[in-house]
């Protein structure tokens, strides 16, 4: 009798158990049998690689987002910086990095150009865009006192004296050195290319009379021309920029320009591709509700960015777009022996 007992409260344990599996779970507890959750998105803290070095117009662009952003995500966004090679060299490493969204990105331009001028096969095709921040108007300065009081004078002095006018750039692909491009391809004047190895090298030389013009960006020349060290012969834009309304546009003096504007140097956050959607979809969120913080409103206004907020498609049609108007412009200068099409850029 006692074995049967036994035998009874062993099949009842049994039912129970079962019962207790199939059992729909509530709100507060889950079976034994469920399966968890996956865990939200960032589990822990996020790595963000800049391009260039610490201080200069990417880093002081990225900074300010990522410590917004993180708050945003509940992780800390851990900045480190990964200079040389025009950003190459950060650009690899965050490559060979996992697609798993936790290593980010933190770039300009420069990548566009890296299989047009054979510096790297990696693009930012080889990337999936989290957010493009914006992009920023340059300019064509002289030393204060040029000879030069127009760009069109500039450019005619050009057309007649063929290599001889020094323009000091930051060396191929660099920002000075792609303007040049897009004004010998629609002017047909060539320069001395006197490569330096920064903005403000390049600056230092046209200040020091060692080259006769630059390309600069407007947040970089701006405090040199409100001391009156410089002068902006013109601005690559179809429209006035709010500190220097004076100043002439490009398209006023060669309207070709037009063809190739909006054109400057961009900022923009990426991950690797086969990075999960929904993580990208997490980190650009973050960003965009970043973007938007008065704070950083107001710091590209202080430097000088026209905001454009990119994600998705719309992030991937800007890139395309602004690598394809860029290899015409080298094409035509010859600066580049391959057309667009013959690079696999259409």
């Amino acid at each position: 009798m006692k074995k049967i007992l036994a035998e009874l409260l062993i099949i009842i344990m049994m039912l129970l158990l079962l019962t207790g599996c199939m059992h729909e779970p509530n709100n507060e507890q889950l079976a034994p049998c469920e399966e968890e959750d996956t865990p939200a998105f960032p589990e822990h803290d996020i790595k963000g690689v800049v391009q260039w070095g610490a201080g200069g117009g990417t880093d002081s662009l990225m900074r300010p987002l990522a410590s917004i952003a993180e708050k945003i995500l509940g992780k800390s966004i851990v900045v480190q910086n990964k200079p040389g090679a025009t950003g190459a060299i950060a650009t690899q490493y965050v490559y060979e990095q996992k697609s798993d969204g936790y290593t980010l990105l933190m770039g300009a331009e420069n990548p566009q150009l890296y299989t047009i001028l054979g510096i790297s096969e990696l693009t930012y095709a080889d990337f999936e865009p989290v957010f493009v921040i914006g992009d920023e108007k340059v300019g064509i300065i002289v030393k204060k006192g040029s000879k030069y009081l127009t760009f069109t004078e500039l450019i005619d002095d050009a057309l007649a004296n063929p290599g001889k006018i020094n323009i000091a750039t930051t060396g191929v692909g660099g920002m000075p050195w792609s303007v040049s491009a897009f004004i010998t391809a629609i002017t047909g004047a060539e320069f001395n290319q006197i490569p330096f190895d920064s903005d403000a090298s390049a600056l230092a030389a046209v200040l020091g009379g060692h080259a006769d013009f630059t390309i600069c960006k407007v947040q970089s020349g701006i405090e040199s021309y409100k001391a009156g060290y410089i002068e902006y012969l013109t601005l690559l834009s179809t429209e006035s920029v709010g500190v220097l309304p004076e100043v002439p546009l490009v398209t006023e003096e060669y309207p070709d320009f037009s063809d190739y504007l909006p054109w400057g140097p961009f900022y923009g956050i990426f991950v690797n591709n086969g990075t999960p959607q929904e993580k990208i979809d997490v980190l650009s969120a973050a960003f965009s509700e970043a973007f938007n913080d008065l704070e950083y409103v107001n710091l590209m206004e202080e430097l000088n960015i026209s905001p454009l907020g990119l994600t998705g498609d719309e992030a991937k049609e800007y890139l395309e777009r602004w690598q394809k108007d860029t290899a015409e412009a080298f094409y035509k200068s010859g600066t580049i022996d391959k057309s667009p099409g013959e690079l696999g850029i259409n």
